[in-house]
């Protein structure tokens, strides 16, 4: 996931902060690093040619989407 001495995502309290103000600082903070996208993606190994085959099927996918958006929108 991260390099050796690369940190993730750290806050410091400050003074008269809630805990629950620093817990929403640290999750927005997780959020704008990726660090849950990252953990998501690298749940499991995916070769380079599944990856490939994947991202193939996500255009064809999208393409086809947005051809029926479009004739919809014409009709």
């Amino acid at each position: 996931m991260w390099k050796r001495g690369e940190s993730s995502v750290t806050v410091e309290l400050n003074d008269n902060e809630s805990f629950d103000s620093l817990l929403r600082r640290f999750n927005r903070q997780v959020m704008t690093n990726g660090v849950l996208k990252e953990v998501r993606r690298k749940r499991w190994f995916i070769t380079k040619g599944e990856q490939e085959r994947m991202d193939e099927r996500k255009g064809r996918r999208r393409a086809r989407i947005r051809q029926l958006r479009s004739e919809k929108g014409e009709a």
